[in-house]
């Protein structure tokens, strides 16, 4: 059994003395493991850095084995990280989320090209923060978590809409939310692709999605914490919004 494609590294780790057990996330074959031979020699270490861009070969004996990658670097996203904490801070955050929440040797062609856009905005500090938040929409609505914010879910109307149900994902004006009012999640203007995209918007935004992100994707998986390196880039972001530079 043998494939080759391109894709995104999320994850490397050392495996006996010689070796990296490696995941990716790739356009046709979704999140995959697999074992590097050498893949902590400096020659390929190196080259194992979260969020590069890898042409992959991979082989095994039978379909449902770890099975062996191959990797040359197509592009290495690192140094851009590196030099920006932000960077790195959504740079972990992508990775992160992507290998604790795609399920295994499962394609998902947007969401994959989505991701590929992104990482490649790393170091566009007045890009990726709104960039970040239409991924993570994208992330849920890929995963069957998707918020339908274009007309309330009680009256229908499509002016007016305040809030989210934190149950179903659905906008809700502040007189369909009624006595649930103290119940319902902000819904910031960003998210249905209106305002100015502030940083105050893109944060009030970040409350909601991460709800959803916790509260019913990571649930549905077995109630899972989080990745923290969500966490960390928002709280980078909002450090950032009350020091600019």
């Amino acid at each position: 059994m043998e494939w080759r494609d391109q894709g995104i590294l999320l994850s490397a780790r050392r495996h006996g003395e010689t070796s990296a057990i490696i995941e990716v996330f790739t356009p046709e074959r979704g999140r995959h493991a697999g074992i590097v031979r050498g893949g902590t020699s400096r020659k390929i270490a190196p080259i194992l850095q979260p969020g590069a861009q890898l042409d992959i070969a991979w082989r095994a004996r039978l379909e449902d084995h770890i099975g062996a990658f191959t990797v040359e670097p197509v592009r290495s996203r690192a140094a851009l990280a590196m030099h920006d904490r932000l960077s790195l801070a959504g740079l972990n955050a992508v990775t992160g989320l992507l290998a604790f929440a795609l399920p295994e040797r499962e394609a998902h062609p947007p969401l994959y090209r989505r991701t590929e856009a992104l990482l490649d905005l790393l170091g566009q500090g007045d890009l990726w923060p709104l960039a970040y938040l239409q991924w993570e929409i994208s992330l849920l609505d890929e995963l069957g978590y998707g918020l339908d914010l274009s007309a309330c879910a009680v009256t229908g109307q499509t002016s007016g809409l305040v809030f989210v149900s934190p149950k179903t994902g659905r906008a809700v004006t502040r007189e369909g939310a009624g006595e649930w009012v103290d119940k319902m999640l902000p819904l910031s203007p960003v998210l249905r692709g209106e305002g100015d995209a502030s940083d105050a918007d893109i944060a009030l935004a970040f409350k909601t999605t991460g709800y959803f992100l916790e509260r019913h994707l990571a649930r549905d998986l077995g109630d899972k914490p989080l990745p923290e390196a969500r966490a960390r880039y928002v709280e980078a972001f909002s450090r950032r919004r009350e020091t600019p530079y």
